[in-house]
């Protein structure tokens, strides 16, 4: 009996151990693919950027086609207002969570951009999702899932024990 339990009590150490280590490498994966996507739209790759967006942020855009010219339409329309994205940075990746089905995280970034006279600072989450099947994480504005309309209309039933933050933003005037 003694032997059954302490191979009982081994075999879950090593699960939960094994894991473990799979979030850690989860982690480590959504912090890959949160910085690939950040210097994507420093780059203007929107392509890059759209293989990370959400599949169900994608279809209420129209699909991949209107996405991708929605996106270059937005940057255009930025840069004749003579706004220049100056950073893009990820500075975190929580601990990834197991909710309906799916692992999550949320990543925090640091944005800086300059206008004409006007230098902004943001902090935001991106809320990310792990395609299992592809291996990388997908992403959306993690602010968004607090207005209960739009998790609905992007994810019907959506639940989660995550803490999703509000962005906080601040601006300065600087002389050009």
């Amino acid at each position: 009996m003694k032997n059954k339990l302490q191979l009982l009590f081994l075999l879950f150490f090593s699960c939960s151990l094994s894991f473990a280590q799979d979030k850690t490498a989860l982690k480590e994966e959504a912090l890959r693919d949160a910085k690939i996507t950040s210097e994507a739209t420093l780059k203007k790759d929107f392509k890059t950027v759209l293989k990370h967006t959400h599949p169900s942020v994608i279809k209420l855009m129209g699909g991949e086609e209107q996405a991708l010219n929605l996106v270059e339409t937005t940057f255009e329309s930025i840069n004749a207002q003579g706004i220049v994205f100056e950073k893009a940075d990820v500075i975190s990746v929580s601990d990834v969570v197991f909710e309906q089905d799916e692992y999550r995280c949320l990543v925090e970034g640091y944005n800086q951009m300059k206008m004409p006279g006007m230098r902004i600072k943001s902090k935001s989450h991106l809320l990310g999702f792990y395609n299992a099947q592809e291996k990388f994480w997908y992403f959306i504005e993690a602010e968004k899932m607090n207005n209960q309309t739009v998790a609905e209309t992007l994810f019907p039933g959506f639940e989660t024990n995550m803490e999703i933050p509000n962005d906080t933003m601040e601006s300065e005037e600087i002389e050009d």
